[in-house]
């Protein structure tokens, strides 16, 4: 289904590569014309953007502005784009946060321009190529290709042990993304043995069944085909989120990036790995993840707790909040395996949530290091007396992180909690211990930095914010409140895609599947959904409001 009926997301996709062209054709004497040149780009293509939640149908699980042509019919790969509740505001937090990180850059980078912007919107294009990519190949060619600029963002114009964060991000990633090119392989091979036909595209994979019987028994514990595909996901999801142990290289990659890299790192970035379970893991392999159900929950509890024990001994701004990203996407995978609809929902809106509130945060923290050359906590105090409106925006950034009701955070946070409550009060109790310790950190930075007497003499003559600051600021605090104070459109266009992989996952698929269509445009069909508590029994597609169904849900 195509509403626009013509290649918007392709579009999307590679508009920045044009950008990249016209920059190599622009001396690099002329900066601001090199500024200027990625501003208009990156706008240009939040601009394009906005018809699709103008367009969506948030009535229907089918993948929406749907491009589908045969690319290599040898091994059965399609050039395969499509859209739906899932990655609709992933892909508008990418479009949005990239023209925030141009903008942030303007003052902060003066070296090497043309190449800095270039990889900005390489970056770009390999951010919405991953989210739109409904074809295994298409989606690790995207996968990889973000590696890339990163890796020179962090290597180039990063701060003290740069290259070190540069290359253990890249060895860390790449090391998890061929593991996961290995399940990857699995399931093709498996399907064309059992079909006769290859091919890459993901809805054609999930036609088959995967053997969920023991087939090898690693450290006394028997592991199915299914098993086996699954923790090769895993790993290359895990290590993007990234899960508690396989998040050693956050620290390090977000403490030495440019402002604008650990804002999109912590914005987009991290949320390929959320993605890659919601969109592979839970619908394509629904035993194993049952199986894996508790050892997930396991490691997101643990997450919660230890990286905001973490950020609380923590003397580098920056390095807080960059462990506190382990803590808060903790809560994502918490509530996503939750497996039932509000930990789900609350799980893909948390997604969104932690993209603005953190990614604000690193903004915040770029905002004073430009102005002081350090993130030590200690160099700071009373700021609020010379810096205002700097104060006062970080005030509604840290309450938005912290979940307080009436912006994002408590939406999402809110929803897990429930999420998780209905699977094991257990789980919501831990979890409610992170959600304390959250406060407590991220008011003893406030506190430490914002209050008290303005002691450094260096602090004395700080400026307040500018007009170019405000406007990478103020979009994210409205977006926040938006959230915070008005969920339901957000909610509801991600009703229907949440319902449709709860039905995979357990099983309930009792008639045509709407993305499995043989047809360029999908077919629609229905999706019957087992009642569970809160969310009595519906079908797919959604009559009626959807914005209500979601307030009589909860």
């Amino acid at each position: 289904m195509n509403a626009l009926e013509f290649p918007i997301l392709s579009l999307m996709t590679y508009l920045p590569l044009v950008g990249i062209v016209v920059l190599a054709l622009l001396p690099k004497e002329s900066k601001n014309g090199i500024r200027w040149t990625a501003l208009a780009f990156t706008v240009a293509d939040l601009l394009v953007s906005l018809w699709i939640p103008a367009y969506f149908d948030s009535t229907t699980a089918e993948m929406q502005f749907v491009e589908k042509v045969s690319w290599i019919p040898s091994i059965g790969v399609t050039y395969f784009f499509g859209l739906d509740g899932i990655t609709l505001w992933l892909v508008m937090l990418t479009t949005s946060l990239s023209v925030i990180t141009v903008v942030c850059s303007w003052e902060s980078v003066s070296m090497r321009l043309k190449e800095y912007y270039a990889f900005m919107l390489m970056l770009e294009t390999g951010m919405l190529g991953v989210f739109f990519s409904m074809d295994f190949f298409l989606f690790y060619i995207f996968w990889e290709v973000m590696l890339v600029p990163m890796y020179f963002l962090i290597g180039i114009w990063g701060s003290d042990r740069r290259l070190y964060s540069a290359i253990k991000f890249f060895l860390y990633t790449l090391f998890g993304g061929v593991i996961m090119l290995l399940g990857i392989l699995a399931v093709y091979f498996y399907h064309g043995a059992e079909t006769g036909t290859y091919t890459f595209d993901i809805f054609e994979l999930m036609k088959v069944s995967y053997p969920s019987t023991p087939v090898v028994t690693l450290l006394g514990i028997p592991l199915s085909f299914q098993d086996l595909v699954w923790l090769a996901f895993f790993l290359g999801f895990a290590i993007k989120v990234p899960m508690f142990p396989f998040h050693t290289w956050l620290p390090d990659a977000h403490t030495d990036a440019p402002t604008a890299g650990s804002v999109i790192l912590a914005g987009v970035l991290l949320k390929m790995g959320t993605y890659g379970f919601i969109r592979f893991n839970l619908p394509m392999l629904p035993e194993a993840t049952q199986h894996f159900v508790p050892m997930i929950m396991t490691l997101s509890i643990i997450a919660i707790i230890y990286g905001a024990l973490v950020c609380m001994v923590q003397t580098d701004m920056k390095r807080l909040i960059a462990y506190s990203s382990v803590s808060h996407m903790g809560f994502v995978m918490l509530g996503m395996f939750a497996l039932n609809f509000q930990g789900v929902q609350g799980a893909i809106i948390q997604m969104i949530n932690h993209g603005l509130s953190t990614g604000a945060l690193f903004l915040i923290v770029g905002l004073i290091y430009d102005r002081r050359h350090t993130r030590q906590i200690s160099e700071f105090g009373g700021l609020s007396k010379q810096m205002p409106v700097y104060s006062t925006l970080f005030a509604i950034i840290m309450f938005s992180s912290m979940g307080l009701p009436g912006l994002n955070g408590f939406i999402g946070e809110f929803l897990i909690l429930v999420g998780a409550f209905k699977v094991n009060y257990v789980y919501a109790a831990f979890a409610v211990t992170g959600i304390v310790l959250g406060a407590a950190y991220m008011l003893w930075l406030f506190q430490r930095t914002m209050f008290g007497a303005l002691e450094n003499p260096k602090n004395a003559n700080l400026p307040d914010l500018s007009a170019r600051e405000l406007t990478t600021l103020v979009p994210i605090v409205i977006m926040c409140f938006w959230i915070g104070l008005y969920p339901s459109p957000f909610l509801s266009r991600t009703e229907a895609s949440v319902n449709y992989v709860l039905a995979r996952v357990h099983k309930t698929v009792t008639t045509t599947e709407p993305y499995l269509s043989e047809s360029t445009s999908p077919a629609a069909g229905q999706v019957e959904v087992a009642p569970e508590p809160g969310h009595e029994g519906s079908v797919l597609p959604v009559k009626g409001s959807a914005a209500s169904h979601v307030e009589g849900s909860r």
